[in-house]
């Protein structure tokens, strides 16, 4: 199994849970699926009968994607640099992309750019300290006694819904707004484990790098920690911000 089939079989189906709300606010003919993964907003939007154009800077990710997906255009870019005339787009659909770009702002006016006036913007992202799903492993990592430096989020300071929607305000987006998404995040704990640590993310690849040993017992505290939601799932939040483009 690929890095990029683990995060298909792990993140992609958490993180599918907002594909309906993401696309009911950000929907047009023209579509742009920036930060496409392996395509779960992609897949929903051509079966919507838009045309689809989607960008990951994540050459597996573009690979699988475009395989899966061959009436799809998917080529590879990141945020906030995009290959893509001005007005090119009649939405915009982001799903947990904003929360991994290095700079909020620019990339919000580089969606802009490439907005029709009057084209519809949707993004989501976690809600911090609500995404049992994940904290599990972070919080097995420490009771495992495992010191390790998570990597920073340049998204911290802007993720709260009145900072966002003032963000969007300032990068020319109308009537900016963000709803709360909850859900619970049913999964087999035993393919959740393997699939979050065979992916090898910047945030749980360090438990893929400890000794056999140590690896075993970070997944006895996991296991010990995610089973009251085996049976129900874990509890998810997320935000999901929406905005057009003025003229």
């Amino acid at each position: 199994m690929t890095d990029a089939e683990a995060y298909d079989r792990g993140f992609a189906q958490l993180s599918s849970h907002t594909v309906g709300p993401l696309l009911a606010r950000a929907h047009g003919a023209r579509l742009l699926d920036v930060g496409c993964g392996t395509g779960v907003v992609t897949a929903a939007a051509l079966a919507l009968g838009a045309e689809v154009t989607a960008v990951d800077p994540d050459p597996a990710m573009v690979e699988l994607a475009a395989r899966r997906h061959p009436y799809a255009t998917i080529r590879k870019a990141a945020l906030p640099d995009l290959p893509f005339a001005d007005e090119a787009f009649d939405a915009v659909a982001g799903n947990f992309v904003i929360n991994h770009v290095p700079d909020t702002a620019e990339s919000l006016k580089e969606l802009r750019r490439v907005l029709r006036p009057g084209g519809a913007l949707a993004l989501s992202w976690w809600k911090t300290g609500e995404m049992t799903a994940t904290s599990v492993f972070a919080d097995a990592i420490e009771a495992a006694g495992v010191t390790y430096e998570p990597p920073p989020r340049p998204f911290t300071g802007d993720d709260t819904p009145d900072r966002f929607t003032a963000l969007l305000a300032r990068a020319g987006f109308e009537g900016p707004a963000v709803e709360t998404v909850r859900w619970r995040h049913r999964v087999d704990l035993d393919v959740w484990w393997a699939s979050i640590v065979r992916e090898r993310g910047p945030r749980f690849g360090v438990i893929s790098r400890q000794p056999p040993e140590t690896v075993e017992r970070i997944r006895c505290h996991y296991t010990r920690l995610a089973a009251p939601y085996a049976r129900e799932g874990f509890p998810v939040c997320a935000y999901l911000a929406h905005a057009t483009r003025g003229a």
